[in-house]
């Protein structure tokens, strides 16, 4: 069973594994939550391709989601943050948390807004998954 953890990342291109690494260590830990909590990465679908973060989703044996640079505008009001400079570029405060949370799907609840270092944002969202042991 996945965890219902989505990490967004927002990334440069030709960003290390270990940048990227870095960053979602330190979102993971400012949320609370153990290094295995993570069961899918998103991004956008424009730096799905980026070798470090392929290379992420390998080492921790996860779902990497590609989300169209569209459909980001579409989470603007669930960011919690905001740069003016990715507002103007894709149309959303925050790559990394609108990917988290549009790949964590509907009802998806940001747990940790973004951690920004150098050259890579990350930020947590919680799916909102229905309890299977509800009656």
């Amino acid at each position: 069973m996945s965890s219902g953890i989505t990490a967004g990342i927002g990334l440069r291109p030709g960003t290390s594994e270990a940048d990227i690494e870095a960053c979602l260590t330190q979102a993971l830990a400012a949320a609370g939550l153990p290094a295995g909590a993570v069961g899918r990465l998103a991004t956008l679908a424009s730096r799905f391709g980026e070798p470090g973060l392929a290379a992420i989703a390998r080492t921790h044996d996860v779902e990497l989601v590609a989300i169209p640079d569209e459909a980001l505008a579409g989470f603007e009001a669930a960011c919690a943050t905001r740069s003016t400079r990715i507002a103007g570029l894709y149309g959303v405060g925050s790559v990394a948390e609108a990917a988290a949370l549009a790949a964590a799907g509907p009802g998806a609840v940001l747990v940790q807004p973004r951690i920004a270092t150098s050259r890579v944002t990350c930020a947590l969202a919680r799916s909102a998954e229905p309890d299977k042991n509800a009656l």
